[in-house]
């Protein structure tokens, strides 16, 4: 096993805490700090050799810090059968003043029942990033590929061209291209107008339609209103 793909158990210092035990996080550049959990599981496998992964104690409810203030909430297959047990969690990170979360839901065979539940709580209620994955596999990619954004040259970056892309708005530009007829050029139009999913999820047809066009703006309030 390459050096850079050893698990180590973090040495790194924490910045002060809120009560409740959430709070930045020193993340270098490249790196991952991830609850001790997620230790020897398939997706902390999946991403050695390609970031920097540092275990740490008493991260609940964060599963996965990329940066300082962005951080990765979890919710597997099981936590979806099981019910609405992961809203908590999910409710802690979003009232924190200190974080950014990005959640990631394992949508499965199993779990595909269960999935509009959370993504109508995640995305409408809360305003957070939803992400799904297939597998703890697909997840190591995307939290990978969510590292190596921040890394990138200035000049290679799709959002800023003076400084580093910041994590929550990668995951975003994601988010908003589940919606049907949106691909990457349109969602980084909308986000553009509307930089939040509160504000995309609220705008009208006649403020979409001059960003996307009248039939992909009908999608995007189909998405966000129709019953899940």
């Amino acid at each position: 096993m390459p050096p850079s793909a050893s698990p180590l158990r973090s040495r790194l210092p924490m910045a002060t805490n809120p009560a409740g035990g959430m709070g930045p996080m020193h993340v270098p550049i490249g790196q991952v700090v991830a609850s001790d959990r997620w230790r020897g599981s398939q997706l902390a496998q999946g991403m050695q050799g390609k970031v920097k992964i540092v275990f740490e104690d008493g991260l609940t409810p964060v599963d996965f810090y990329l940066s300082s203030r962005s951080c990765i909430l979890y919710v597997t297959e099981a936590d979806l059968v099981a019910g609405n047990g992961y809203r908590k969690k999910l409710v802690r990170v979003r009232n924190s003043s200190n974080l950014q979360g990005i959640v990631i839901v394992e949508k499965t065979q199993m779990s595909e029942q269960y999935f509009s539940a959370i993504q109508k709580f995640t995305m409408l209620d809360l305003g957070m990033v939803l992400l799904p994955v297939a597998s703890q596999m697909e997840a190591s990619c995307l939290i990978i590929q969510l590292v190596q954004e921040q890394t990138k040259e200035p000049s290679k970056n799709p959002f800023l061209t003076k400084k580093r892309a910041p994590i929550p708005e990668l995951s975003l530009l994601r988010t908003v291209q589940q919606i049907p007829g949106v691909g990457k050029v349109k969602a980084l139009l909308l986000l553009q107008k509307f930089p939040s999913i509160q504000q995309l999820s609220n705008a009208s047809l006649r403020e979409l339609e001059p960003v996307v066009g009248p039939a992909v703006a009908q999608h995007i309030q189909a998405f966000f209103t129709q019953p899940r």
